[in-house]
């Protein structure tokens, strides 16, 4: 018999080890992991089984499951917004065609055991594309629907996939003759800035937050990429993680929409500076902009309306700003270098 399993892809990356640290503890399923790179032996401990491998192989994706059932995917894997831009080709073949590949594979296990498949996807706020700061200032906190014009390769896969993930769960083989509904169960968050302490920041548009705090802990100085006034919302991975959570754990019935806004708080560039420096005074941080990565981040909303995920399965962050920053970055980063 095979056995059920949840499988996590972009297992080794920021929310990949948040979300095995919290089956590990609360999950009786076993995890099957897999990433392009092999695991630590700290999180593949946690672990089932975990698998050096790419989401493109869909003949590793077949021999996985020969093994196991399917029961639920969490699909992080991903190449993030600034590589992206470098390798748009090879971007759109990770993005799309290894979430493609995942989407079938999850139609497939459904239609094996009997039950839909929960696929949780984040997505990200580079979906959204506001033409200019005026604009951006004047739209305030952004819902789902507005403002869906992104400007790089990894918010037009974001974007893409959210719709493709709609598609298999509402309308996939919809002219079929044997047409059955109902196998795909696609939840998705569209996640801004994230912060962690776990792992290093990866070249995200967004990880000028976290470089910040690690320049400071080890007493070097950092150039920001970004404006003073550049301001996005962020979250603290504590935060992803339950949002996550919660979304999965939400009834169907009480899901009014695939995608949802999730955000904890927003700063600015100057702000993110001036928490840094109340900790580590001595810090040297300098503010020599990118046009290039500025102006991506100018595209992205200042904050987004969340309401829906509050209303819908009940979202709350546990973290505001000074929380974020007094409770979990500080202490966290700090510990890496003392």
């Amino acid at each position: 018999m095979r056995k059920p399993a949840v499988l996590v892809t972009g297992a080794s990356g920021e929310v990949g080890y948040g979300l095995i640290d919290l089956f590990d503890s609360v999950d009786d399923m076993d995890v099957i992991a897999l990433d392009i790179k092999p695991l630590d032996d700290q999180l593949h401990e946690k672990c089932a089984v975990s698998i050096a491998g790419d989401i493109l192989d869909e003949n590793l994706l077949q021999r996985l499951v020969s093994e196991y059932e399917i029961h639920a995917i969490y699909h992080l894997a991903a190449l993030l917004s600034t590589r992206a831009e470098y390798t748009p080709d090879t971007a759109h073949r990770v993005n799309v065609e290894g979430t493609l590949n995942l989407l079938k594979l999850a139609h497939e296990q459904a239609r094996w055991h009997g039950h839909a498949v929960p696929f949780l996807f984040p997505s990200s706020i580079a979906v959204y594309g506001l033409p200019d700061t005026e604009t951006k200032k004047r739209a305030g906190r952004v819902r789902e629907i507005d403002w869906n014009f992104p400007t790089t390769m990894y918010g037009c896969n974001k974007s893409y996939c959210e719709m493709l993930g709609r598609y298999y769960t509402l309308h996939y083989r919809q002219l079929a003759a044997d047409s059955v509904r109902g196998g795909v169960d696609f939840r998705s968050l569209r996640f801004p800035g994230l912060i962690s302490v776990v792992t290093m920041p990866t070249g995200g548009t967004s990880d000028y937050a976290v470089e910040m705090i690690h320049a400071a802990a080890q007493g070097r100085p950092y150039d920001c990429f970004v404006s003073e006034d550049a301001k996005i919302p962020f979250m603290v991975m504590p935060d992803a993680i339950k949002s996550l959570r919660l979304l999965a754990a939400a009834p169907a019935e009480a899901l009014t929409q695939r995608v949802y806004n999730v955000t904890s708080f927003s700063l600015t560039a100057a702000e993110l500076r001036d928490r840094v420096l109340s900790h580590f005074p001595k810090a040297v941080i300098r503010f020599r902009p990118d046009p290039p990565r500025a102006r991506i981040v100018d595209t992205w909303p200042e904050d987004v309306d969340d309401s829906p995920a509050r209303k819908d399965w009940k979202w709350e962050p546990d973290y505001s700003a000074s929380r974020a920053f007094n409770d979990y970055l500080i202490p966290g980063i700090s510990r890496l270098y003392s």
